[in-house]
């Protein structure tokens, strides 16, 4: 317990020079392969975020990982990343790595189906109307459960309006 309250300046040092140095390869190698190594827009993306987090923490308090250990480990979640990029031109890669957006709501019909394979119960589906400042369902055109487990609501006062093919296209109905 007393380990917890005492303080080695030595390990404090190489604490402060190894976080500054894994915090500038993050910023290089964010900067060479975009700003989409931390986007949400799949469940790889998702995983990315995930691994640059846990290779931080690690090599900056870990004695056991040296700060070059560190930034080879990141640069290869970042090669991997751009690699997947590259592959998701193919139509297996994409439907393995990307989530499928799906169609929760179809105008005023509440999909059951889809609700359950998307796991969002009708009180989240509420919520998420009342948050779109819906005040009537006949207004909703579509809400759509997205990639990254967003929900999209669709919505006009306009019940005339339709919605443009090009929006729902991959979208699982």
């Amino acid at each position: 317990m007393e380990k917890w309250f005492s303080i080695n300046w030595q390990a404090m040092l190489a604490i402060i020079i190894t976080a500054t140095g894994i915090y500038l390869a993050v910023i290089l190698f964010t900067r060479i392969v975009g700003k989409r190594s931390f986007s949400k827009m799949s469940s790889f993306d998702f995983a990315m975020t995930v691994a640059i987090g846990s290779m931080i923490a690690t090599t900056v308090l870990s004695s056991s990982v040296s700060l070059w250990n560190g930034i080879v480990g990141l640069a290869a979640v970042y090669l991997l990343q751009i690699s997947i990029a590259l592959l998701r031109r193919f139509k297996i890669i994409k439907e393995t790595v990307d989530n499928s957006p799906m169609l929760l709501m179809d105008g005023q019909n509440i999909l059951h189906k889809n609700l359950r394979k998307a796991r969002v119960s009708k009180g989240d589906l509420r919520s998420k109307l009342r948050e779109a400042n819906v005040i009537k369902l006949e207004q909703v055109i579509a809400v759509i459960f997205g990639t990254t487990g967003d929900i999209s609501v669709m919505h006009t006062v306009n019940t005339e309006e339709q919605l443009e093919e090009w929006l729902v296209k991959d979208v699982k109905r």
